[in-house]
């Protein structure tokens, strides 16, 4: 846009955060308002005769917890293109909450992270924004996988000779990524993706593989918590390895954040019901989750959208 006058750049820039605001709003709004499945008076009711106040404040904490191990983990991987307080991770992560809401399975929060920086470095920025969601993809498949497994144990969702079946698929998918590694597509190769990661320090790698882990602890048990405060008694290793199942078979499914909680809900409600949770607390969980994880982050972060100021040059 070099050809555009300061003043135009400023009216262009204000209308797409007014646009990336209204819009979340509205989508959220339009979520809340015509699900049918939201029974604000029933919740409020079960926490007032439980008194489970306490609860809440742990759920609360977890919430918390949740984004906030998100910003230490973009604030750790960042700084090798430059070194950033909290609260500056904090603008960067929540702004992009917000403009992935419109985006399938969030990819606009590349974008939204790559314009907090000059233009030169938007290439390295994605990168380790790729890493930062890549290692957090990666525990939630390999705890989902063990999850899945262990619920087949007990249910035998499918039978073992499939499980096999699959097992043998992924070796040799994985077999021919490794032997094919070296094949370059327009200068890009897993090899040089390889590479890239490695030149990334340790420590830092290790620190994000920790603050992954920690966050998936606390996102997964959100949902634990929930399920007992509805009187859910099931096992604790039972009902996690649902939950975790959840995750993996949600998020291998492409959708908007906007909608996360309907594409969830229909998976939980299926794996959930195989231990014999009832459909309407699985909804209804789902969508306080959803509140909690995605609206909330989404209203704070579009107060950093409207204070952004465009870094490119």
């Amino acid at each position: 846009m070099t050809f555009l006058s300061p003043k135009i750049k400023h009216l262009l820039v204000l209308i797409a955060k007014i646009v990336i605001v209204v819009g979340a709003f509205y989508f959220i709004y339009n979520q809340l308002m015509n699900n049918n499945q939201i029974d604000w008076v029933e919740f409020k009711r079960i926490v007032v005769e439980k008194q489970s106040f306490s609860t809440i404040f742990l759920l609360l904490v977890l919430t918390f917890l949740n984004r906030f191990i998100e910003i230490l983990k973009w604030q750790n991987l960042i700084q090798l293109v430059k070194k950033i307080s909290v609260w500056q991770a904090t603008q960067q992560v929540l702004s992009a909450i917000t403009v992935a809401i419109f985006t399938p399975n969030g990819i606009g929060e590349y974008a939204g992270k790559a314009l907090y920086y000059d233009k030169k470095d938007s290439g390295r920025v994605i990168f380790l924004n790729l890493i930062c969601n890549g290692i957090q993809m990666i525990l939630s498949i390999t705890i989902g996988l063990l999850g899945l497994l262990y619920l087949n144990a007990h249910y035998k969702i499918i039978g073992w000779g499939k499980v096999f079946i699959a097992f043998c698929f992924v070796s040799l998918l994985i077999t021919i990524i490794l032997f094919t590694k070296k094949i370059n597509v327009r200068g890009y190769s897993i090899e040089i993706l390889f590479q890239k990661i490695n030149e990334i320090p340790k420590s830092i790698h290790r620190k994000n593989i920790v603050l992954a882990f920690c966050r998936y602890l606390c996102f997964s048990h959100q949902y634990f918590i929930l399920y007992r405060m509805f009187d859910v008694e099931v096992p604790y290793l039972l009902l996690m390895s649902a939950i975790t199942s959840v995750y993996l078979l949600s998020s291998s499914l492409p959708t908007f954040q906007i909608f996360d909680f309907a594409v969830k809900g229909s998976v939980a409600v299926f794996m959930l019901g195989i231990i014999g949770v009832n459909d309407w607390i699985v909804v209804f969980i789902t969508t306080i989750i959803w509140f909690l994880n995605i609206v909330l982050p989404v209203s704070i972060g579009s107060f950093f959208v409207f204070k952004y100021k465009p870094q490119w040059k």
